[in-house]
């Protein structure tokens, strides 16, 4: 048996290496761009990015986050994602241990992570991540995830449905369309890979975060009233809690409640 950070040193570093094809996704993925071809250039000078100056994280330090021909800042971003997708598969792995239900968890991570960006940077939540999402999360459910086909099944029509009620109430009590389909459909793949609690979990999750950062911007002049918020981030961050921590939160509850 291998130590423990040696283990856990090596979640990190693969979750680095998926955090680089990440960014490759969240730049590409809303362009209709292929994700695999051409290879990654300069945003800047268009140049190539030859293997050693593409090793995550560590090509960014060294290169004191410029392009090593034009010396153009590399959008920070990158290594952020990287960070972030390294640093939640060590947390998924740690709190769920060893086991393909923990990988299963990592990948929905990345996703999250994908989609987060994309909307927050495009206010679209692309068909091709979320309906391909809802069938994995079905099959992840019936061959590995402790919750089942059927609370997956649930789970995907109730975070799907309560989204489309809401979008469809929306426009006669706030006079404008709240939400998008593609938030309809990222709950619905969040439901199908974490179940239907969990998926209520989220969407309350993802409303109070919601609300309070929006009143945050709007009290700091950050944000005009009316102005449109993308909903996905908070629904990931929802889904992130609740993935960890939704059976705390519901006996939390339920002990309220008794």
């Amino acid at each position: 048996m291998y130590p423990i950070w040696l283990q856990f040193g090596a979640i990190f570093v693969i979750g680095l290496v998926i955090g680089s094809f990440l960014t490759v996704c969240v730049t590409r993925i809303p362009l209709g761009q292929s994700i695999v071809f051409p290879r990654s250039r300069c945003s800047s000078c268009r140049t190539i990015i030859t293997w050693y100056d593409n090793i995550p994280l560590i090509s960014f330090l060294l290169l004191r986050g410029q392009c090593r021909r034009c010396q153009q800042p590399i959008d920070p971003r990158y290594p952020l994602i990287e960070l972030l997708n390294g640093l939640g598969y060590v947390w998924l792995f740690w709190h769920f241990g060893w086991g393909w239900p923990s990988a299963i968890y990592a990948g929905f991570f990345s996703v999250l992570l994908t989609v987060t960006w994309i909307d927050w940077d495009h206010q679209i939540i692309p068909d091709v991540i979320t309906l391909p999402g809802i069938v994995l999360g079905w099959v992840a459910a019936t061959v590995v995830l402790p919750i089942g086909w059927l609370d997956s099944l649930i789970g995907t029509l109730m975070g799907g449905g309560v989204l489309l009620v809401m979008a469809w109430v929306s426009p006669y009590l706030l006079g404008k369309e709240g939400l998008g389909g593609g938030d309809i459909k990222f709950l619905a793949m969040i439901g199908a890979f974490l179940g239907w609690k969990s998926a209520l979990i989220t969407l309350f999750f993802a409303s109070v975060l919601g609300a309070s950062v929006g009143v945050g911007l709007l009290a700091c002049n950050m944000m005009q009233r009316g102005q449109y918020m993308p909903f996905g981030p908070f629904l990931a961050v929802g889904a992130f809690v609740s993935m960890l921590y939704g059976d705390r939160v519901l006996a939390w509850y339920w002990g309220l409640l008794l």
